[in-house]
C-alpha cells in the first residue's frame, strides 16, 4: 500500500474517536473551519500570483530566466521551511500555533510589497511571504489529517482544497476588476490583498480550536475534533529532531517522497503556463489574470469527488492519472491549433490534475505515518515536492531563455512522461509485485 492503494480499514471505535462529521460534507468541523481559513487566505495570495507574472515580465522587464529564479525562489523557499514548521508543531504540540504563525508572517508581507522598489526588495518580501507558506502548511495539513478517519482522508482533503480553490478563483477576479478600475492598478491589488490577509488569520486565531489536552484511557485517541488537541501527548516527551529525521526508514515514506520529488522535477509552474498560453493563443494583457479562474474552477467542481474516488479505488491510481492528463495539456500547448477552444481546453486539464494530485498525496500519508510525527512526515514529503518544482523553474526558465518556450515545454513533457512512468512502478501496490 504505498499511495495508500486502497483506504485503509477504519479503526476500532472509530466512531468513539471523537471525530464528528459535519452535517452535509460528511468531514470534521475542524476540516471546514480550516478550509474557510484557507479560502480567506487564498483570495489574499492569488491576487497577487495573478498579477506578479506580467508584472515582472512586461512592467520590471524581467527575461523568462529572471523571471524563472524569482519564481523558484518563490516556490522553494516555503520547501525548505515546510521541514521546521513540520518538526516544530510536532515538538511543541500545537499545530495551530506553527500555523498561525505562518499566516501571520503571510500577512505582514503583502503590504510590503507596496514598498519593494528593486529585485533585490522584491525578492526579499516573497521569500519572507513563502516562509509563512512554509510554517503553516505541513501544521494545517496535519490537524486535517488527524482529525479524520484513514478511510475518510481523500474527501477531507478534498474539502479543503475545494474551499482553498474557491478562494484561488475569487483572488483572480478580484484583481481583475481592480486592474480596470483603479489608474495604479498594481499598487491597488497588493493593498487590498494585505487587508484580505489580516482577515484569514482572525479567523484562524478566533474559530479554529487549539490544543487541548485529552483524558488518557482506553480508547482514547490520539487525534480529536481539535486535531491539533495535543496530538496524544500525554505523558509524551518532545519530539526530537532524530524521530523525525527517522521516518526516512520508512519504506513507504521514502517512495512517496522520491516520486513527489521525481514528478515535480518536470512539472512547469503555474506561471509559465499561463505565459505559455498566453503566447500561444495571443489573449490580452488585460485577460491575464483571469487566466488561473480557469484551473481553479475545475479544481474547485472535481477535488472533492476525486478525493473520494481516490479513497475507493486507490490513491496511487488518480495521482498517477492526474499527472497522465497534465501531459496531455502540455501537448496541446505544443501541437494544437491556437483556436479560441485552447485556452479553456489546457486550463480545464490543468485543474484536473490539481484535483487528483493535491489533496491525494497527503492523504496518502495517513497509515504511513505515526500521529505524533504526522506534521513532520507531510513537512518531509511536501519538501522533496516543492524543492524539485524549485530546480525546474530555475531549469524552465533557463531553457526558454535559451532555446525559447516550445523546446522547453517538449523537454519537460518528455522528462514527465518518463518519470511518471517510473512512479508507477515505485508506487505499485505490494500484492501487484507477486
Amino acid at each position: 500500500m504505498y499511495l495508500t492503494d486502497r483506504s485503509a480499514p477504519p479503526k476500532p471505535g472509530a466512531a468513539d474517536q471523537g471525530r464528528r462529521r459535519g452535517p452535509v460534507t460528511g468531514v470534521a468541523p475542524v476540516v471546514l473551519v480550516l478550509g474557510t481559513v484557507s479560502l480567506i487566505t487564498d483570495i489574499s495570495s492569488e491576487m497577487v500570483t495573478a498579477v506578479l507574472p506580467l508584472y515582472l515580465v512586461t512592467t520590471l522587464g524581467f527575461s523568462p530566466l529572471g523571471f524563472g529564479t524569482l519564481d523558484g525562489v518563490y516556490n522553494g523557499v516555503s520547501a525548505l521551511v515546510q521541514l521546521t514548521g513540520g518538526h516544530l508543531a510536532d515538538r511543541v504540540r500545537n499545530h495551530k500555533l506553527m500555523a498561525g504563525l505562518g499566516y501571520g508572517l503571510s500577512a505582514l508581507c503583502k503590504p510590503l510589497l507596496l514598498l519593494a522598489g528593486s529585485v533585490g526588495a522584491l525578492g526579499t518580501v516573497l521569500a519572507l511571504d513563502r516562509t509563512g507558506k512554509g510554517l503553516r502548511t505541513a501544521p494545517r495539513d496535519a490537524m486535517i489529517s488527524l482529525s479524520t478517519p484513514a478511510e475518510r482522508q481523500g474527501r477531507a482533503f478534498g474539502v479543503h482544497r475545494a474551499m482553498d480553490t474557491t478562494g484561488a478563483l475569487l483572488g483572480p477576479l478580484t484583481a481583475f476588476l481592480i486592474l480596470r478600475a483603479a489608474a495604479d492598478g498594481y499598487d491597488a491589488v497588493f493593498g487590498v490583498s494585505a487587508c484580505v490577509a489580516v482577515l484569514g488569520v482572525l479567523v484562524l486565531v478566533l474559530f479554529v480550536p487549539g490544543r487541548r489536552r485529552t483524558a488518557a484511557g482506553p480508547g482514547a485517541s490520539g487525534a480529536g475534533t481539535t486535531a491539533a488537541a495535543d496530538e496524544g501527548a500525554g505523558g509524551r516527551q518532545p519530539v526530537r529532531v532524530r524521530e523525525a529525521v527517522a521516518l526516512l526508514r520508512l519504506p513507504r515514506l521514502r517512495a512517496l517522497a522520491g516520486c513527489a520529488a521525481l514528478l515535480g522535477l518536470t512539472t512547469v509552474s503555474d506561471a509559465f503556463v499561463y505565459l505559455l498560453l498566453q503566447r500561444r493563443t495571443g489573449i490580452a494583457d488585460e485577460w491575464f489574470p483571469l487566466l488561473p479562474l480557469g484551473t481553479a474552477a475545475v479544481f474547485l467542481l472535481l477535488a472533492v469527488p476525486v478525493g473520494a474516488l481516490a479513497d475507493r479505488i486507490g490513491r496511487r491510481t488518480v495521482f498517477l492519472a492526474g499527472h497522465a492528463v497534465l501531459l496531455t495539456g502540455y501537448a496541446l500547448l505544443l501541437w494544437a491549433p491556437a483556436t479560441p477552444a485552447l485556452p479553456f481546453l489546457v486550463l480545464a486539464l490543468h485543474g484536473v490534475f490539481y484535483a487528483a494530485t493535491d489533496g491525494v498525496l497527503p492523504a496518502a500519508l495517513a497509515g504511513v505515518v505515526p500521529d505524533h510525527l504526522r506534521a513532520s512526515g507531510l513537512a518531509i514529503v511536501g519538501t522533496s515536492q516543492a524543492l524539485a518544482r524549485f530546480c525546474c523553474s530555475l531549469a524552465f526558465g533557463a531553457a526558454w531563455t535559451m532555446w525559447g518556450p516550445g523546446p522547453a515545454l517538449a523537454g519537460s513533457a518528455a522528462g514527465l512522461l518518463c518519470c511518471a512512468t517510473v512512479a508507477g512502478v515505485v508506487l505499485r501496490p505490494a500484492d501487484e509485485t507477486r
